[in-house]
């Protein structure tokens, strides 16, 4: 006689920790979320990303809450550069803050790829 299947899982179970690749994979694709929402709000897929993935493992909490952290400094360097524009400067300073945006997030993306959390610069640290 086979032994009786285990019970199946309840909702109220607690998350489960995610494989080491699943972490590098997450971690990636939340940083390079930052491109993918360029026009409009760029800290939606972080937001979600460390909403949804912060106790699934050490290493997807640090990266979503690193990306998290970049991007909504990014919005309000881009909110100060856009009421700067009255006074020239925010002309030069709007795209500058766009093209950091690009760089930092895949530079973050390789090395969360790689296995590593990046420390952007720049960066007010709202989450932990």
């Amino acid at each position: 006689m086979s032994a009786a299947p285990p019970p199946p899982a309840t909702p109220y179970q607690g998350p489960t920790q995610l494989s080491p690749a699943d972490e590098k994979l997450w971690a990636t694709l939340v940083h390079l979320g930052g491109l993918l929402w360029m026009v409009s709000l760029p800290v939606i897929p972080a937001l979600v990303g460390f909403l949804v993935l912060r106790d699934r493992g050490p290493f997807v909490r640090a990266n979503t809450a690193a990306a998290l952290n970049f991007q909504i400094s990014m919005i309000i360097y881009a909110i100060v550069s856009s009421l700067l524009i009255i006074v020239v400067i925010g002309w030069f300073l709007l795209p500058i803050v766009g093209i950091v945006n690009i760089v930092f997030s895949i530079i973050a993306g390789v090395k969360a790829n790689q296995g590593e959390v990046y420390s952007y610069p720049l960066t007010i640290k709202f989450v932990n």
